[in-house]
C-alpha cells in the first residue's frame, strides 16, 4: 500500500479540526496505515501546531518558509511536489484551501483525483473505491480510482468520525530545506474581516440554524422562539441570506462564519459541504428535515424526519414546559 499523507491547515498555533477526521479517513484506506501529517507556515505558530499533533500522528512533516507565512496554494503545491514520495496518497479537507490546492497538485503528481469524498469503501488491487455526492447530495456516486500512481482526495468535513486511540507520541521532522525556492504569480495582500452583526453566532454554545425549509421570512420567528427558549442564537445557511431573511453575519459556512457550538440544530438545511465547512469542534448535531435523504443526516448525531414548521413549535413548547417544571 502506498504511503498516506494528510495536509493540514492551522491558525494561531491550532491545527484544523479536520486533523482527527482525516486520520480516520486514512484508516479506511488502510487499517494498518500510520498517516503522516504535513503542515506549512512560518514562525512559532507553526511549531506549536506541529507539537499539538504529536499525540495523533506518529510523524509530522514541517515546512517552514517565509513565503508561506500566509497560506498560498500555488506555493504549497510546489513544496509538496518536491517532498512527497512517488505514488503517495494525500488527503485534504474539502474546504477553501484544499479545493484550491488539490486539483493542480494531482496533475503535478500525475495521480488520481477525487473531490468531496464522504466515505471510503476500501481497496481492491490498485483500485480505491470511494463515495462522493452529486446533485446537491441527492445522489451518491461510487467511484473507482487507480492509485498505482498515487491519489489526491479532498474529504468532506464531518464525514468521518475521529477514532478513539491511545496517544502516539509522534516526531516532528523538518522538511524545510527540501522544498527548494518558492515563487508564485499571486501574493497575499490583506485580510478583510466581515462586519459584526447584532448577534455574534461564533460566541454561542447552542445554535438553531435554519435553511430553505423555513420557506419564508415570516417563519424565521419560529426558529427565534426556539432559540430564546434554549438560550441560543439563530444562524442560517446561505439561501436564507440570499433571500434577505437574515443578515450575512448569521450565515454559517465556507462563505459565512465558522462556528464551534456544543449543540447545532440544523433545521431545514440540506447539508451541502459549503455549509458543513463552517461547523467546527465536533458539536452534537441535531438535523430536522422532511427529506429523509438529505445529506445532513449523514453527519448528524440525531436525525428527525419532519416539517420544521410543525416540529419546531412543538419542540419550543416542550422546552418551555421543562423550564417551568424545573422552576417549581
Amino acid at each position: 500500500m502506498a504511503r498516506i499523507f494528510v495536509y493540514l491547515v492551522h491558525k494561531a498555533g491550532v491545527a484544523d479540526d479536520s486533523a482527527a477526521q482525516l486520520a480516520a479517513a486514512a484508516k479506511k484506506i488502510d487499517a494498518a496505515a500510520s498517516p503522516t501529517a504535513i503542515l506549512c507556515g512560518c514562525g512559532p505558530d507553526l511549531d506549536v501546531a506541529c507539537d499539538s499533533l504529536r499525540a495523533s500522528y506518529a510523524e509530522i512533516w514541517k515546512i517552514a518558509n517565509e513565503a508561506l507565512v500566509y497560506p498560498n496554494a500555488e506555493l504549497v503545491r510546489k513544496a509538496l511536489v518536491n517532498i512527497l514520495p512517488p505514488g503517495s496518497i494525500l488527503l485534504l479537507a474539502h474546504e477553501h484551501f484544499g479545493i484550491d490546492l488539490a486539483p493542480g497538485l494531482s496533475i503535478k503528481m500525475n495521480s488520481a483525483f477525487v473531490s468531496d469524498v464522504v466515505d471510503i469503501a476500501g481497496v481492491e488491487g490498485t483500485d480505491l473505491r470511494v463515495i462522493r455526492q452529486e446533485f446537491g447530495g441527492q445522489v451518491s456516486a461510487h467511484v473507482r480510482c487507480d492509485i498505482s500512481s498515487g491519489a489526491v482526495l479532498t474529504v468532506r468535513p464531518g464525514a468521518f468520525k475521529p477514532l478513539e486511540s491511545a496517544p502516539v507520541g509522534g516526531t516532528v521532522i523538518d522538511k524545510s530545506s527540501e522544498v527548494g525556492v518558492l515563487t508564485a504569480g499571486r501574493r497575499y495582500l490583506e485580510t478583510v474581516v466581515a462586519e459584526a452583526g447584532d448577534v455574534d453566532i461564533t460566541r454561542h454554545n447552542v445554535l438553531v440554524s435554519i435553511g430553505r425549509g423555513i420557506q419564508e421570512k415570516d417563519n424565521v420567528g419560529i426558529a427565534q422562539e426556539l432559540a430564546d427558549a434554549l438560550g441560543a442564537a439563530v444562524s442560517c445557511s446561505r439561501p436564507v441570506v440570499d433571500a434577505k431573511w437574515l443578515e450575512k453575519s448569521r450565515q454559517v459556512g465556507s462563505s459565512g462564519k465558522t462556528v464551534k457550538p456544543k449543540v447545532y440544530l440544523a433545521c431545514g438545511i440540506s447539508g451541502a459541504f459549503q455549509h458543513l465547512a463552517g461547523i467546527k469542534g465536533g458539536p452534537f448535531i441535531i438535523a430536522i428535515n422532511k427529506n429523509p435523504k438529505a445529506p445532513i443526516f449523514q453527519v448528524a448525531d440525531v436525525g428527525i424526519v419532519d416539517d420544521i414548521l410543525e416540529f419546531l413549535p412543538e419542540l419550543t413548547n416542550k422546552v418551555r414546559e421543562m423550564h417551568s417544571v424545573a422552576a417549581k
